[in-house]
């Protein structure tokens, strides 16, 4: 199997801007953020980032406050790409966009718009090709973004409704990472039963869910490092001794045994190729 060459970012969702009022439960933005790590594994402050808001539905909006958050931290060659069509992905200026970028943030909003508009496009097929043969190149993704990096993406379902069957609804993503199913805004929005679903379905593969100002760097395609002020969530199906999905009807309560849970923090590490866990050690300093 070829090693991946590129760098994935996966962002549980409302990552310090280096805008917040209470800075008592964030990281240092300039030194310790997610954005910082986005520029730094990018190349540095002269790395070329072109911010994608086409999962929102404030794009203008969503660029310019990336485009002020990465000039705080000295990026001076940021870009706004907005694209709002299959056929925009196709255009000429867009394409030389992505060929040229070191890093491509993609914001939050509704994944199925970036799978929509930019799924099985040119965009796409270079980003998959760069992301795996260019070393250095940095795709990154906040919520949406990063729920889009999957191949099977969860695309939306009800938190409350949750550990029923039908409580999640998959589409198919740009499949970056087809190894995880990746969800956000995990803790405050309460989404491990919908997650639950998600990997009950895909037993094979292994379910992230990233809390929000939290993050993973994601290296080889395999190494993931926790970055950010909140926790990970990983479901790994592989343990499931019970495992009903598949004969339930919709609106059925699920069961699922041994399933294998763990919760990481900042510098703890997964192996997503052997699904295992380093815990950074008590006394080092965080990431």
């Amino acid at each position: 199997m070829q090693q991946i060459k590129g760098v994935l970012i996966p962002i549980g969702g409302n990552e310090d801007k280096g805008i917040e009022e209470d800075e008592m439960y964030t990281l240092d933005f300039i030194d310790e953020g997610i954005l910082f790590h986005v520029v730094k594994e990018a190349g540095g402050i002269d790395a070329k980032i072109v911010v994608i808001p086409t999962a929102s539905s404030i794009p203008v909006e969503v660029g310019e406050n990336y485009i002020d958050a990465f000039h705080k931290l000295g990026c001076t060659n940021v870009t706004v790409l907005d694209i709002r069509s299959k056929e925009d992905s196709e255009k000429e200026d867009s394409i030389e966009l992505i060929q040229t970028a070191n890093c491509i943030m993609f914001s939050g909003g509704d994944q199925s718009k970036i799978a929509d508009k930019i799924g099985g496009t040119t965009i796409h097929k270079i980003l998959a090709d760069r992301y795996r043969n260019e070393a250095g190149f940095v795709i990154a993704g906040t919520s949406a973004g990063a729920m889009a990096m999957a191949n099977e993406m969860i695309a939306g379902g009800s938190a409350s409704e949750s550990f029923i069957k039908g409580a999640v609804r998959m589409h198919k993503g740009l499949s970056l990472i087809p190894e995880l199913i990746i969800d956000t805004h995990f803790i405050r929005r309460g989404r491990f039963g919908r997650q639950s679903e998600a990997v009950a379905k895909f037993p094979n593969l292994i379910g992230i869910g990233l809390a929000e100002d939290t993050g993973m760097i994601i290296k080889n395609g395999n190494d993931c490092t926790v970055i950010g002020s909140g926790m990970v969530i990983v479901f790994d199906g592989a343990t499931l001794t019970h495992n009903n999905e598949k004969v339930l009807k919709e609106g059925t309560p699920m069961t699922m045994a041994n399933m294998t849970i763990h919760v990481l923090s900042n510098g703890d590490r997964f192996d997503v190729k052997n699904r295992k866990v380093s815990v950074l050690p008590i006394e080092a300093p965080f990431i």
